[in-house]
């Protein structure tokens, strides 16, 4: 079966999970999700992570992160979509949760955070939000 949006397939199983109160989640993998998944580790959102390769056939194994039994990610979520792309200029990047969350952008210089992007005032298609 193939996916209309892979991208918003693994951001609801990781939602999915996390408020489930499961350990791991995995799915399949690609280079983006494991960029995604990079920021996502990087920034603190998840505890860690594994890709798997089997064949021709690569799986992405998330480690999620709680703190106190409470899932770290209150909430993920898919801005640009296949049939409407959301972009942004680097002016124009607005902090997520008054700083407290993260965008995460395709960008082209590669997949980064919207504070990094800012920085080095690059603009892209804003991927989608966490906090």
């Amino acid at each position: 079966m193939s996916l209309s949006d892979p991208i918003a397939d693994m951001l609801t199983r990781i939602r999915n999970a996390s408020r489930a109160g499961h350990p791991k989640v995995s799915f399949a993998g690609s280079n983006l999700k494991e960029s995604i998944v990079s920021i996502l580790k990087n920034e603190g959102f998840i505890a860690n992570y594994e890709v798997k390769k089997e064949n021709n056939k690569s799986n992405i194994e998330v480690e999620l992160k709680y703190i106190n039994k409470s899932p770290v990610i209150k909430e993920i979520e898919r801005v640009s979509k296949p049939g409407r792309r959301i972009y942004s200029k680097s002016q124009e990047m607005r902090p997520v949760r008054n700083n407290m969350g993260i965008a995460i952008l395709s960008t082209s210089h590669g997949v980064m955070t919207g504070r990094k992007a800012k920085k080095m005032n690059v603009g892209g298609e804003i991927l989608l939000r966490v906090w």
